[in-house]
Order: C-alpha cells, then sequence, then structure tokens
C-alpha cells in the first residue's frame, strides 16, 4: 500500500504547500488512488490542471516524476527505450579487427525511455501518461500490459521488473474513447473548469498580493467567457495571466486595461469578437 498514512485532509494540505488548490473530490479521488495503489484516470478540458496535479502529487510526496507525453503516431520506442544504433556502430568499428567485438546489445547501448526509467528507477516515483487518448489502442493496451504485470521486456536485453512503489496518473481530454479495459483498471476522476471561490483561490496562491476586488472580477469574466461558445474555452492559468496582465498595464480605466490585456485570455480572432460583443457590449 503507498502513503497509507495520509488521509484526505492531509493530500489537500500538501497540494496546497506546493501550490495546487485541490477541492474534496479531487483530494478523495487522490487519497484513493494512493490507499489502493491504483492507476487513476483523470479526464476533463483542456486547461483545467490535470498535468499541474500529476507534478502537484508527485513534488508534494517527494516523489521522483516520469512522464510520456503522448502524441499520435507516439511508438514503443519512444515509450520504452531504443537502441543507440549510432554507439553500437561505434563500438564494432573500434574492435575490427580484433578477437574481441564485445556484446552490443548491452544494456550501456540502450537509451531508456520513460516508462522503463520509472521501472527502474530504486527511489519511489510518479508516471504520468499525459493524454492517452492521442496514443493508439495499440499503444493503450501495451502500456495497460506493462502496468499490469509490473514487468516490461526489451528484446535482446530482457525482462525488467518493476522497482519501486510507482504511482501512476493517466490524463484524457476525452479526443477518442478509451478502452474498457484502462477504465477497468483505473480509478476515474473528471476535473471541471473550478467554482468561482476556487479559481480565486488558484489565482491567490499564484499572486498573494492581488487586490480581491480585481481577483474576483477577472475570475468572473473568465467564467462568464467559458459559458459561451468559443473555439478554445480560457483555462485557469489565463485567469491568473490576466489579473498578472492587468497589474502590468496599470491603468486607471479597468475595463480598457481588460480588454487590452485579453490576448492572455481569447486566443482567436472569432473568439475574441464574439467576447467584445456578448461581454463587453463593443
Amino acid at each position: 500500500m503507498v502513503n497509507e498514512d495520509l488521509n484526505i485532509k492531509d493530500i489537500e494540505n500538501k497540494l496546497a504547500d506546493v501550490g495546487y488548490i485541490s477541492d474534496n473530490e479531487i483530494s478523495t479521488s487522490m487519497f484513493l488512488a494512493l490507499s489502493l495503489n491504483k492507476p487513476i484516470l483523470i479526464e476533463g478540458p483542456p486547461g483545467v490542471g490535470k498535468t499541474q496535479l500529476a507534478k502537484a502529487i508527485s513534488e508534494s510526496l517527494n516523489r521522483e516524476f516520469f512522464r510520456i507525453q503522448c502524441y499520435e503516431g507516439i511508438t514503443f520506442e519512444q515509450i520504452v527505450g531504443e537502441w543507440n544504433y549510432q554507439k553500437q556502430l561505434l563500438h564494432l568499428e573500434s574492435q575490427k579487427g580484433t578477437s574481441d567485438e564485445g556484446d552490443i546489445f548491452a544494456d550501456e547501448y540502450f537509451i531508456k525511455r520513460p516508462l522503463l526509467s520509472a521501472f527502474m528507477n530504486k527511489e519511489s516515483s510518479l508516471l504520468l501518461i499525459d493524454e492517452i487518448d492521442k496514443a493508439d489502442e495499440e499503444v493503450e493496451s501495451f502500456l495497460l500490459q506493462a502496468l499490469g504485470e509490473q514487468e516490461v521486456t526489451v528484446n535482446d536485453l530482457g525482462t525488467f521488473h518493476l522497482q519501486n512503489d510507482l504511482i501512476v496518473i493517466l490524463t484524457s481530454n476525452s479526443q477518442r474513447m478509451l478502452l474498457d479495459e484502462t477504465k477497468d483498471r483505473c480509478l476515474f476522476l473528471y476535473i471541471s473548469y473550478p467554482t468561482v471561490e476556487r479559481e480565486m483561490q488558484i489565482v491567490k496562491s499564484k499572486i498573494p498580493d492581488v487586490d480581491d476586488g480585481l481577483n474576483r472580477k477577472v475570475v468572473n469574466l473568465v467564467q462568464r467567457i467559458r459559458s459561451l461558445n468559443l473555439n478554445k474555452k480560457p483555462s485557469v492559468r489565463a485567469s491568473v495571466d490576466w489579473v498578472n496582465s492587468v497589474k502590468k498595464l496599470d491603468k486607471s480605466d479597468l475595463d480598457e486595461a481588460l480588454v487590452d490585456s485579453m490576448g492572455v485570455v481569447v486566443k482567436n480572432e472569432s473568439d475574441k469578437k464574439r467576447v467584445l460583443k456578448d461581454i463587453f457590449k463593443r
């Protein structure tokens, strides 16, 4: 069992200590994932802090952090590791004509990628499989098998067994349906955009000297903007950036400063026109 002495409040406090403002659902889900030593699948729209939560858990629990950033076309070699062909060839060239060419399939000629590095690390670790929905089903199945069996086999090198009490966090933006096996093996957490009060707390944690009035005005505006039919809804980070931008502009006309710095929140021209029309009535 991993970190069985932690309770839900401990997790919430530890996350707060590293700058992540949690809520009861997030803290409870992480408590169960740690207590049961099960992977957790986190879904939600882009920009709500899924990746940041994994980093915060790693930092707060003093675990080494490994990340597989999934993308369309990612291969097993980019997840597990690959042979350093150039180093192998150079070794063969240097040993040409000698009686002992050595073993070019030894560990020193293999470049470990995140999965194998996380497995072989002797210290307590956390592996983030980020945006697993961007990888194809074959890669997803391979990851599930490796995690389930707690071992990875590399041709010509052998089988490597998990060497630590690894915490595994998967994230998804729901670009494709994940395999039923993935959902069955994982706990599930959906993170939506935060409430006004929680988002204000997040901004306050990043900008401690923020004026409460400015904080509330910006967060309320961001929440109203998210309610519009936009190509890209503002992330939580955008609220922090907008507050910082308004402070930097230091204008007496707050609405003017908000409009002038809208580029940190709205990242599309058609979205900008809609926000100006529907929110700022311009």
